[in-house]
Formats: C-alpha cells, sequence, structure tokens
C-alpha cells in the first residue's frame, strides 16, 4: 500500500498512475518534435492517445506537487526552529491538502476512463429488429441520431455499409473517430426499443419495436494478427439490395470470411473494390479484437469491464416513447427529452452514464 494524501492507495494503482505519466511525456515529446517523412495518421493517432492519457498523466504531476508542498509544511510545522514560519504553515497546511484530497479524487477517476479514451475509433453496427417494417425506420433514425452526435462533438463519421429496404434500413455500420468516441459510445450497446405509432399503422395503435447496437474499439492493426492469405477467403461479388437483387453489373462488393472464427464480413457501400476491400479488412480486425478482449476478460475473473454491456448486447438498454416525449435508459434513474435526443444532443445522457460508471470503477479499485 502507498499513502497519497491520507489515503492508503494499493502500489499498483500508484505504478499504474506512473506508467501513465510517463507514457504521456514520451508522446508529448515526439509530437513537439515531429520529423521529416512523419506518416500523419500515425502522428493523429499519437495525438489521439495523449490526449486521452493527459487527464491522468497531468492530474498526477499536479497531485506529486501538492503531496511536497505538504510535506515541506508539516517538516516547518515540526522543525519549530521558526515558530513564525511554523504557525504560517500550520495555517497553510489544511488547505494545501483539502486541494490534495480532491486532486487525488481527480486522477483516480481520470485513471479507471484512461483506457476507453485511449481508442480513438469504433466501429458501429445497428441492426433492425422486431417490428418489421418500422423496425427498419427506427434503425434508420437511429443511424441519423448518432450522425448527428457525432457532428455535435466534431467527430468524423464514416457510414461504411448499409443496407436499405424502402425508407428504412436494415443494417449498417458506421466508422466513428475523434477523441473519446469509445468513452461514450460503448454505452450505447445493446437493444434501443421505441414506443410510437408506425406510419403504417391505420388505427393509431401505439407498436413497440427495436434495432441493436454493437459498438467495437478499433484496434492499431499491429495489436491483431491475421495470416490474410491463409485464414481468410475473399469473394467479389456486384453489390446486393433488399431480397438479392443485384444492384449494379460491375463486381465491387466484398465478402470475407475468417476461417477460424467462422465470421463473415460483406462490404458494398462504396462503388471501388478496393474501398470495400480495406473496410472490410478493418471491421474483421475490430470484430477479433473483441473477440480477444473477452477471452481475456473471462480469464481473469477480477478485471475490470472494459466495455459497458459488453456481455449482454441483447439487453434492452434504452426505450424511448414517442407519446410521452421521453427517453428513459434502464441504467438510470431519470428521463431525458425526446427531441434533444433525436436531434443528436446525446450530452445529459452521456454525461450521467459516464459519472455511474466512473463510481463503478472506483468502488473496484
Amino acid at each position: 500500500m502507498v499513502s497519497l494524501a491520507g489515503r492508503e492507495l494499493p502500489s499498483r494503482v500508484v505504478e499504474r498512475l506512473r506508467d501513465l505519466e510517463a507514457q504521456e511525456r514520451t508522446l508529448a515529446a515526439r509530437l513537439e518534435n515531429p520529423q521529416p517523412g512523419d506518416d500523419h495518421k500515425a502522428m493523429r493517432d499519437m495525438a489521439v492517445r495523449r490526449a486521452a492519457l493527459a487527464p491522468a498523466a497531468e492530474g498526477f504531476r499536479r497531485l506529486v506537487s501538492l503531496e511536497r508542498e505538504a510535506a515541506s509544511l508539516r517538516e516547518a510545522i515540526a522543525a519549530r526552529t521558526d515558530p513564525e514560519l511554523a504557525e504560517l504553515a500550520r495555517m497553510e497546511l489544511p488547505d494545501v491538502e483539502t486541494r490534495a484530497a480532491r486532486a487525488l479524487d481527480d486522477v483516480l477517476a481520470a485513471l479507471v476512463r484512461s483506457d476507453d479514451r485511449e481508442a480513438g475509433s469504433v466501429m458501429m453496427e445497428l441492426r433492425a429488429g422486431t417490428g418489421g417494417e418500422e423496425a427498419g425506420l427506427w434503425c434508420r433514425d437511429l443511424l441519423e441520431m448518432y450522425g448527428r452526435y457525432a457532428a455535435r462533438r466534431g467527430w468524423k463519421c464514416e457510414l461504411l455499409d448499409a443496407t436499405h429496404d424502402g425508407g428504412g434500413v436494415r443494417q449498417a455500420v458506421l466508422n466513428i473517430r475523434g477523441e473519446g468516441v469509445w468513452r461514450e459510445l460503448a454505452f450505447e450497446a445493446g437493444v434501443h426499443s421505441v414506443k410510437r405509432v408506425p406510419a403504417t399503422e391505420a388505427q393509431g395503435r401505439i407498436h413497440t419495436s427495436t434495432a441493436s447496437v454493437a459498438v467495437l474499439p478499433e484496434p492499431e492493426e499491429v495489436s491483431v494478427k491475421i495470416d490474410w492469405a491463409a485464414d481468410v477467403e475473399e469473394h467479389v461479388t456486384t453489390s446486393q439490395g433488399p431480397g438479392g437483387q443485384n444492384v449494379n453489373k460491375v463486381a465491387t462488393a466484398v465478402q470475407l470470411h475468417h476461417k477460424p472464427s467462422g465470421i463473415v464480413i460483406r462490404m458494398q457501400e462504396s462503388k471501388s473494390q478496393q474501398q470495400n476491400r480495406a473496410m472490410a479488412r478493418r471491421l474483421l480486425l475490430a470484430k477479433l479484437h473483441d473477440i480477444e478482449e473477452r477471452r481475456a476478460a473471462s480469464e481473469r475473473a477480477a478485471a475490470r469491464r472494459s466495455q459497458i454491456g459488453g456481455a449482454d448486447r441483447s439487453e434492452k438498454i434504452r426505450t424511448y416513447r414517442w407519446k410521452e416525449g421521453i427517453v428513459a435508459d434502464e441504467r438510470l434513474p431519470g428521463e431525458y427529452p425526446l427531441r434533444d435526443i433525436m436531434a443528436g444532443d446525446l450530452s445529459a445522457l452521456m454525461h450521467d452514464l459516464e459519472e455511474q460508471e466512473t463510481r463503478r470503477r472506483l468502488m473496484a479499485l
């Protein structure tokens, strides 16, 4: 155990803080001294990682500084060689100790969410669930909602693949990049239920429809090893619309079958075969990375949970009630304005979910 700001902390927590602080310093030095020929994507990813580590690293430096100041004041009080100096130190010490305790709370909160901040890119999969045509319309509405939220947050949002059905969407894959995307969007994994009168309902009855959302952090390619030649079968076909009919005559759609896992990925949104292949590979890497993370998590029963709702994505997490104009999240006690949420303003909801998860992780330290 190590004593910090009057509290006993496990040594591993302090070691982790020191490690994060060292990583942040290394990244800062690298970013402040770019070299000719540096890869722009690599530098951008480095900047995202540094921004993710900064709250914990800077907070730890502030805490260490306050601890040193408090120690110096205690020494002045204990020395008794200068009564006037000792009295001044005695007056200042409580304020410094209070600020140190507050800094410790802040740095622990930053620590338990630091890994979430590091993932600067996520793959988001949306699928229409129960409800027939209305489920497809609901899936489309969610797709648009996340696009609006990404725009509000200044994130880059790219539609990688989508299967349209009439005015709705049966399934879609988004890639969203930017600082904090995993920390926030991980909360969205699960089933989203809507209660409203469908446009096709003649008698005005309220129906319940669902759409499922899966959120995967997109890893650096080096973190997942794939033998593309031996383990992956690739098929190139023409793109297909609802019902399986071909929508063009050029073979641009790419389907990948990862034989060891059985995962099948199909991409057809782009008109370029090369782009569809690249996007399919990225999604396959994300899925395999997620499988490895889950396997590792299951082997260490006491480890922290790194994905919100990760083990039970089939669970309903939120209900959108059109008649009442409210959104109710199963994990939170309050309700949120439907109009704001559908307009892409999820800020209050995300804030409350983050606070709840931070408290849970702090209790588990």
